[in-house]
C-alpha cells in the first residue's frame, strides 16, 4: 500500500483505495466483486440499478456512488444482501421479455450472468410481458426494446462519449422507457454508427450488431466460461500482479 492510499474494510478484509475512488471501484481493483449493472468505468456514477447495494457502517448504500473513505466497514457478502440482489434481478426479468435460450446475447449477457450468480431459480413474480417494438431500421444495428433494462448505458455513452445524444429515457415509473431521438423515432433516421460507443455498451440483448450473430457459439462465450463474480479477481490479477 503506497503513501497515497488508505483502506476500507470489506467483509473484514482491508481494501486499499485511492482518493476519489468509489467503494465499487476500489473493491473491483482489489479483486473483490460487488454485483452491478448500470456502473461503467468510463461514465460518471449513476446508481440506478441498486444491485451494488452494500452495508456501510450499518447503513445501506450504493457502492457505485459512495466514495471510499477511511473508517468505512462494509458488508457485501451476507444472506440478506444476496436475497435483496436476487429479488432485483427477478424484477428485471419480469419487467421485460427475457427468453435466454432464444437470445443472441446468451452467454455474453450480464443480466443472465447475474441471475446465475444470485442463484435465481425462478422469476418469482408474475411476468408483465410488455409489448415493445423491435427497431431494425438501421443498416448495421438492431434494437430490441423488449430486452431493455433501462440502465441508461446507451444514453450516457451516446451523450458523453459519442456526442450525439441518440437515446433518451422518457416517462416515469412503470411508464419509463428508452426512445430514439429522431423525428420518426427510428434508429435508421439518426447518424448513429456501428463504431459508436453506444453500440457496444448494452449489458443485455437490447442493442445488437447485425450480421455477426452467433459468430462465437453458445457454450464458448464470456460467461459460459467464467462466472461474472470471478471477473474482478482475474482483472485485478492482470492489472496489479
Amino acid at each position: 500500500m503506497s503513501g497515497t492510499e488508505t483502506a476500507i474494510v470489506v467483509d473484514e478484509i482491508p481494501v486499499p483505495f485511492k482518493p476519489g475512488q468509489t467503494i465499487l471501484e476500489a473493491a473491483l481493483e482489489a479483486g473483490v466483486y460487488i454485483p452491478h449493472l448500470c456502473a461503467h468505468p468510463e461514465f460518471a456514477p449513476h446508481g440506478s440499478c441498486k444491485l451494488c447495494t452494500v452495508i456501510v457502517n450499518g447503513r445501506n448504500a450504493s457502492a457505485c456512488t459512495l466514495k471510499a473513505a477511511a473508517g468505512q466497514e462494509i458488508e457485501v457478502d451476507t444472506p440478506d444482501l444476496h436475497a435483496y440482489r436476487r429479488t432485483l434481478v427477478q424484477m428485471l426479468f419480469v419487467e421485460g421479455n427475457h427468453f435466454c435460450p432464444g437470445c443472441e446475447k446468451s452467454g455474453n449477457c450480464q443480466l443472465q450472468a447475474l441471475a446465475y450468480d444470485s442463484e435465481m431459480m425462478t422469476p418469482h413474480f408474475v411476468e408483465f410481458y410488455p409489448h415493445r417494438p423491435v427497431d431494425a431500421s438501421h443498416p448495421d444495428v438492431l434494437i430490441d426494446f423488449n430486452r431493455c433494462i433501462q440502465c441508461e448505458l446507451c444514453v450516457r455513452a451516446s451523450r458523453d462519449v459519442d456526442g450525439k445524444s441518440i437515446f433518451a429515457l422518457v416517462g416515469r415509473g412503470m411508464a419509463s422507457h428508452i426512445v430514439v431521438n429522431s423525428p420518426s423515432g427510428k434508429l435508421g433516421d439518426t447518424n448513429f454508427s456501428v463504431a459508436d460507443k453506444a453500440a457496444h455498451v448494452c449489458p443485455v440483448g437490447a442493442i445488437l450488431i447485425k450480421r455477426v450473430g452467433y459468430a462465437v457459439p453458445i457454450g464458448e462465450r464470456r460467461y459460459d466460461l467464467e462466472a461474472i463474480s470471478e471477473e474482478a479477481s482475474r482483472c485485478a490479477g492482470e492489472e496489479v500482479r
